[in-house]
Parts: C-alpha cells; structure tokens; sequence
C-alpha cells in the first residue's frame, strides 16, 4: 500500500506510523482540513466606499461543509455578526455552493470590510465576499429607425450576409441573463420558457421572489432610490425609465426574419431563453450566478430544470472589482456543461480587468466599436479583451445599434424599436455569431474561442488600450468552419490532461489540483477526488456533444486508486456514468473501489458509440465512508471519436 497519496488525511504523526508499520489505525488516520487550516479569502477589494451593504456570500471549506449543520453556520454566524454589532441570518443556498447571509443593518464599506474579515479569518471558511449589484452596460439613444449597419456595412459591419448562405443558428440555444423579456413580435416566435430569477420582490416589481414567469416589469428609478455613489451623489442622480435591456438585447441575437418585421438577429433561427436577473437598481451576484447554473442545465435548489439548455450564455452586464470566486464558479460549472458564455468589457472606458464579468477566466470579453471602427469612447479595453464587435455610438442617433424594444416608460407598453449604444450591444452580437457556429458545427466552448480570434480581422480604426484580436468577421468564420462539412472527429474533452486547471470541467472544490505529494500521470495537473478519510463525496463532470455523423466514439482515462482501507469490502466507491442533458443517468459505465488499488495509472476505455449525436455529460463521483481514506487519481482523459 503506498503512503504518498494519503499525505492530505493525515497528520504528521499518522503518517510517520504508517511509513514505519505498513498500517494505518482508524485512530492514526486523523483527517485534516484541505488545503490546512488557514484562514478563507475576503474580498474586501470588492467593497466600495461609499456604499452600504446587507448581503454577503460565505463559502465553507469542503471538509468543513461536510459534516456542517445549518445549525453550526447559524452559530459561527451569530459570533461573528455579534462582534461587528449586528444579527446574520442565513438566507438560501446557492448553485455553485455557499450560502447568502444577510445583516440586520446595512454596513458601511469599513464595517463591511471588518464583517469580511472576520467571517473569513474562521479556519472552516473558503471565502466570503459581498453580494454586489451589477448593471445592464448600455447608454440608450433616442429611437428611429434605419437599417442595420453594423451587420454588413464594409467599414465597421460584423460581415453577416455571406454567412447567412449556409449558418442560421438553428438548433442552438441561447440564453440572454438579463433584465427578462417583452412581448415582440420579432421575438415571440423564437423565445422558449425562461426563468425570473430575482429573489427580491422590490428589485423584481411582481409582487414575489423567484418564479416561472421572466417578464421585464421595468427597471425605472426615482433619484436616490438606489443609495449613494462612493462621493455621496444619489444613484441614480435623475429619475430613469425603464430599458427593456434584455428585449434590445434578445434582438440582436435573434430576432425573427421573413415576417416583414423591422429588424433581423444574427442568428434568426436560434431559440432564446430569458433568465431574469436585474430590475430596479441592478442584481445581485447571487441570482446572476444561480441563473447562469440553471441556464447551462444545472442544478439550482428550489427551480425547477431548464427544459432548454443553453449551448450561448449572453451577459451583457457588469460591475466593478475583481472577480468573485462565486461568478467564476458559475461561469465554470457552465462552460462545463460546453456552454460559451460571452460577456461584455464593460462602459467605463478603463481597463476591463477592472470589471467583473469580464474579468473572468472561461470567457469571451467583448469591446465595442463605433461606425468608423474605432473603439467606441465609452468602451473598456485591456488584455483580457477577447473581441470586439460593433457597439455603437452617439454622433447620429442612427449610429448606435438598432433593435427590438418596447415604449413603455415604466411598465410595459407596446412593441417597437430603437438605436442603443454600449458593450451590452456588441456583446450579442458576438453571441449570435457563436450560435451561428454551433449551429454549423459541434465544438467546446475553448474551440468556439479559439475559432472567433483567429478569424476576427484587424480593427478598421484605432483602439487605445487594446481590443484583443480584432474585429468579429462572420464570413470568415463560418467559411473556416467547412459549411456543411461533417463534425470533425477525434477528441471532444476541452482540456483532458487538467493542465489549464478547471478549464472544461465542473468539479468539487480542490478536485483538480498540481498537489505534488499525489502524481500526475504526465504533466503537473491531475483530478484528485476523495482521500478525507470521512463521509464525503466528490464530482467531477464534462459536458460534450458527440457528433451524428462519427462512427465510433470511446471514453478512456487513466485511474490510480490509493487507499487505506484493509477489508475485503468496498467501502469507498467512483462512479463513471452517462447523462443526458437535464442530469438524468443514461448509463453507469464502471463503479471502481478501494478493492482496485493500484500501483500505477492504468487506462480504463468504454465504447460510446450508442450516444453517437447527443449531448451527454460524464460524469465521476467519488464517495467516501466515516473512516479509513482511499483516493482516486485520474488523469490524461479522451473522449474520442472517428
């Protein structure tokens, strides 16, 4: 039995026992927190001053979360809001895990700070941040009507004529995390179920929390109704009507064509579905995150499953600081699932690593252009600007970007159109074009990044700051795809040696790791489930699509399973399974135990041809017993295909 794997179960003093002996005692096998017992991260930096703040998000430790009661986080919650002067209750929990935790009274930035503090100097704690707001990221314009520039225009125009010969987005999904839908007439016949995802009523204007129907009641504001900005000024500092952001948005994407309607998307046969997440004076980070789980196909407690996962995630969206380990969960738990979520830059004309989303690993970062090709003054710029597309600008009031709208000053009122301007209209743009891609041809959200960068073209005007790779073409990018060249073949896993980290994968806390004291097989990475020594259960899943026209197509990775069990019984288990898209198990290829130790990796492959043209998820899951450890090391997978 080796002892190199077990180094993160036991103590110092269990470990040197088991060197010396050969044999670990329940009572030697002492488990211990993982990584240690050093404090959580807070993320203090996203507290601005001047604001006030009641809701944060707490994150425990995956050890600590497993044997931890709603009544023990009540506790430590008590003990620590007692210290700062106020009472914390716990609120829901949330996709990604951790829980929202609000205060009895709104804090300001340094009382926040030492609350953050505080909760996350606690050696059970992974991390705790503030449940901030985020805002639509568009500058509306006065409404005409003229045609669409910006999608075929040779100046600034994404080039969309020519690669609507063959691409129309059909069969994709895409799902727009914004402020709901409108009635249109230019949208109906594409929009599906969504999901009003706003937990609070006076944010959402429907009389309830969460519920089935993702209307955009409006987002108006009265001067001062938000709080006050960081020098004192109300927010917002005039009375605003409502933006019908998410309808605008909707548009670009996918508006209806042929109905002798105004305007076209450019993916005019893709289905949207809305998930709701802003309305008066923003929305939480906690929403945003549960919508984006939910819209990929995951799970969230209370909601019921997305009947049409989205393969396009749009969020034209932000808000300042760095990003939050709960966005970056979500974002990854759905690009996982093979979902591309596309995300704007942001208004502020800084640097985009300044604004959450767009700061975010997993994601395409998209700046906006003017009508000349130059980046739009308002636009954020910066390294981590993937793309740029046209965003509009206010020099003509036909300049900006035109698209589905409705009159409604407040509440809804009747159908329409009208120019806006901003980040959160490139970002659409790009959207769509990725649906017009996946329509095409089945890739992994990496491949769809990959693909958008090498075919944008060089930026007509200037950008200062930087505006990634140029502009998207989508002529280009379509005719590099093949037309209707059959799915290419080989292998379908984003990331299968783990060497980009949790690029690709949703997995448990600390699954995937460059832990030295347990091997990879080859490079530095490897997927680590188990090895507590306590009731415990890890996951590790990777959503693909396996293309119809493939003839063969077959799972393989290499498994290494360590443990410190003595028994002829199989105490701890790893499941692989197949699911479909709504998390249904299709099949359970293998279930391995601590009976399977080995020396070694030893490569495991099953044949997966009968799910040759669905989207399917594999899935490990690795579950412990209340005592001795065993760990099951995985590395170098494939999906195959020929």
């Amino acid at each position: 039995m080796s002892t190199k794997h077990l180094r993160r179960l036991l103590t110092a003093t269990a470990v040197a026992s088991l060197m010396a002996t050969g044999v670990a005692t329940v009572a030697e096998a002492q488990p211990v927190d993982r990584p240690d017992d050093q404090p959580g991260r807070a993320f203090t930096e996203n507290v601005v001053e001047g604001e006030q703040y009641d809701q944060f998000i707490a994150t425990f430790k995956p050890r600590a979360e497993a044997g931890r009661s709603r009544s023990a986080r009540a506790e430590a919650l008590r003990e620590t809001g007692a210290r700062h002067g106020v009472s914390v209750q716990e609120v829901r929990g949330l996709a990604v895990g951790g829980v929202v935790v609000r205060t009895d009274k709104k804090l300001s930035g340094e009382r926040a700070r030492g609350f953050l503090r505080s909760l996350a100097a606690r050696s059970d704690v992974a991390y705790v941040e503030p449940d901030v707001r985020f805002h639509p990221t568009a500058t509306p314009n006065d409404p005409s009507y003229a045609d669409q520039w910006h999608y075929f225009e040779a100046t600034a125009g994404m080039k969309l004529p020519k690669a609507w010969d063959t691409a129309d987005g059909a069969g994709v999904t895409v799902a727009v995390v914004d402020t709901g839908r409108t009635a249109h007439s230019d949208l109906d016949g594409n929009t599906v179920a969504g999901y009003d995802f706003i937990s609070d009523s006076w944010v959402s204007r429907d009389g309830g929390g969460r519920d089935s129907n993702p209307q955009d009641e409006g987002d108006w504001m009265k001067t001062g109704e938000c709080g006050t900005d960081q020098n004192g000024n109300p927010v917002p500092s005039s009375d605003r009507n409502s933006s019908w952001h998410g309808t605008h948005v909707a548009g670009t994407i996918g508006a209806v064509t042929g109905n002798s309607k105004g305007v076209a998307g450019v993916a005019p046969k893709a289905k949207l579905v809305h998930a709701r997440v802003l309305g008066r004076c923003g929305g939480t980070l906690s929403d945003i995150s549960d919508a984006v789980v939910w819209a990929s196909g995951g799970s969230v407690s209370g909601v019921p499953a997305n009947a049409n996962p989205a393969k396009v995630i749009n969020m034209s969206l932000g808000g300042g600081g760095a990003c939050s380990s709960t966005y970056q969960n979500a974002i990854n738990n759905a690009v996982g699932r093979g979902a591309t979520v596309v995300v704007a830059a942001g208004n502020e004309n800084q640097n985009a690593s300044n604004s959450q989303p767009a700061n975010c690993g997993n994601v395409v970062t998209v700046a906006a252009l003017d009508r000349q090709g130059n980046r739009a003054h308002y636009s954020n710029y910066g390294t981590i600007v993937d793309v740029a597309a046209p965003g509009g600008e206010t020099t003509t009031r036909t300049d900006g970007v035109l698209s589905t709208l409705n009159t409604g000053t407040t509440t809804p009122g009747s159908e329409t159109y009208q120019y806006y301007q901003g980040t959160s209209m490139a970002t659409p743009h790009v959207a769509g074009l990725v649906a017009l891609m996946l329509g095409e041809k089945s890739m992994s959200p990496s491949d769809v990044e990959t693909s958008l960068k090498q075919n944008a073209r060089a930026i007509p005007g200037s950008c200062t700051g930087g505006c990634g790779a140029g502009l998207v073409d989508a002529e280009k990018t379509i005719a590099s795809l093949g037309g209707t060249t059959p799915a290419p073949t080989g292998q379908l896993f984003a990331n299968p040696g783990f060497e980009s980290g949790n690029t690709g994968w949703a997995a448990s806390a600390g699954v995937i790791n460059s832990d030295t004291s347990a091997a990879a097989r080859s490079g530095s990475w490897k997927a680590w489930l188990n090895g507590y020594g306590q009731a415990h259960t890890d996951t590790l899943s990777q959503a693909v699509a396996i293309p119809s026209t493939a003839t063969a197509a077959t799972l393989s990775f290499h498994l290494r399973v360590d443990s410190a069990e003595t028994e002829s019984v199989a105490y701890d288990t790893l499941k692989v399974q197949v699911l479909n898209s709504s998390g249904t198990v299709l099949a359970t290829l293998a279930t391995y135990s601590n009976l399977n130790e080995t020396t070694s990796y030893v490569q495991r492959s099953f044949d997966l041809k009968s799910y040759l043209g669905q989207n399917i998820t594999i899935k490990f899951t690795g579950a412990e017993d209340a005592s001795l450890a065993t760990s099951f090391l995985i590395d170098d997978t494939a999906l195959s295909t020929s």
